[in-house]
Parts: C-alpha cells; sequence; structure tokens
C-alpha cells in the first residue's frame, strides 16, 4: 500500500482484498511486489512471490493478449524463464490457457525444476483431468477447491491421486466466498502444506488464518503440516 501509495497508483481492492492499480504493464506488479518485501525490512531471501496468471482469461484463437501484445505459448513460457531469473518467483498458478495442455507441458518440462506450476483452471479439482496432466507431465502441483468438484470425497480423491504422483496441492477459497472456515482444516487435516485464501483484508479472508491459529493452539506439541 505504501510503494503504491508513493507513486499516486493507490486504486481499489480486489473482490480477494489484494490492491487493484492500474499499471502499465503486469511486469510492474512484480517490482512493486520486491519494493515492498524490502521495504517492509524483508529480503527476498525471506519472502517469495506467487503468481495467479489465470491465463484462459486473456487467450484468444491466435495466442495471448497480454500488455498489447498476442504471444504463443512457447513465448509465455520464455516471459516466465525471464521472471524467474529476476524476480523471487516460488509458484506459477495458471500460466497458460485451460485447454493448451502442450503449453503447460512444455513449460513443466522447461521451469518445473525450478518453480511450482500449479493447475487451477486446468484441473478444476477433477481427478480426470488431473490423470491427464499426469500422464503428459503438465504441471507438477493442483489447486483443490472442495465446492469446484462438488463433494469431500472427489476432493480427497483427487488430492491423493496428486500426492501419489509427485503432485502438490494447493488448497484454495473462491472469489465469492463466506466466513466458513473448512478449507483451513482441511488443509491442515491432509497435511497439504498450502493453502491460498486471500489477503488478510476481510472477515470472508481473515476467518481462514484465524482458525489456522486456533489449530496451532490447540495442537500441544508442534506437529509440522508439511
Amino acid at each position: 500500500k505504501h510503494e503504491l501509495k508513493n507513486d499516486g497508483l493507490l486504486g481499489g481492492v480486489g473482490d480477494e482484498g489484494g490492491f487493484a492499480p492500474n499499471l502499465a504493464a503486469n511486469e510492474d506488479g512484480l517490482k512493486y511486489m520486491v519494493r515492498a518485501i524490502e521495504g517492509a525490512g524483508y529480503s527476498t531471501d525471506d519472502i517469495g512471490i506467487a503468481l495467479d496468471v489465470a491465463a484462459t482469461e486473456f487467450e484468444k484463437s491466435d495466442g495471448y493478449h497480454m500488455d498489447g501484445k498476442i504471444l504463443s505459448s512457447d513465448q509465455m513460457v520464455d516471459m516466465y524463464s525471464e521472471w524467474l531469473d529476476a524476480y523471487p518467483i516460488l509458484s506459477i498458478e495458471d500460466g497458460l490457457g485451460e485447454n493448451d495442455w502442450t503449453g503447460w507441458t512444455a513449460m513443466t518440462k522447461q521451469e518445473g525444476h525450478r518453480v511450482q506450476i500449479v493447475g487451477d483452471d486446468l484441473f478444476v479439482t477433477q481427478s480426470e483431468r488431473l490423470a491427464q496432466g499426469i500422464d503428459i507431465g503438465a504441471a507438477n502441483a493442483m489447486l483443490v477447491k472442495v465446492n469446484q468438484v462438488g463433494t469431500v470425497t472427489e476432493t480427497l480423491e483427487a488430492m491423493d491421486l496428486a500426492t501419489t504422483n509427485g503432485y502438490r496441492n494447493v488448497v484454495s477459497h473462491r472469489s465469492g466466498e463466506t466466513e466458513d472456515t473448512t478449507i483451513a482444516d482441511l488443509a491442515v487435516g491432509t497435511r497439504a502444506g498450502q493453502i491460498k485464501t486471500g489477503a488478510p483484508a476481510r472477515s470472508d479472508r481473515v476467518s481462514k488464518y484465524n482458525q489456522l491459529l486456533r489449530i496451532s493452539e490447540d495442537v500441544e506439541e508442534y506437529r509440522s503440516p508439511f
């Protein structure tokens, strides 16, 4: 907030609690994140960046429309490679379109050794789509949304399939949320090790973090959930 305000870019807040400034280019967001990390007294060795690109939203029949350019799948992957060289990025979610299987495989082969590549729109918490991704080496992690697949049983089956095949699970909220804290319990109970639940800006997001704190207080002896 401080960094954006200094540059006159402090705008609205998005649905998930994050800032939504009008930036000239997508990469500028990464630059501001690094500035914010360092401005808070930390270093990029202490804090990393996770991206949710949502590439399906700007994929058209002729390629990916981004920053006034039309990029191919290969060009998108090369762009991510450059960002990985320049910024402390730990995870990239939905870096390509939901049906760009060839692109996903290429991205995973090129960068999967040094960054978490998460499929959300790609897998939609569906075991069938996850199995297809596993077969061709697309992504190395799955975003988990319980109400996306519909039942807890199907969610656990998909998570087990991911874990069995070396994929990580990232338990996630939805854009339209309530104060229900079930996903916090799911993340701990399944030892997922990762939860995505938005900025600590609203009660529907903060409630999940509070539940994680309550769980940690209830556990007499610390046990790593990872």
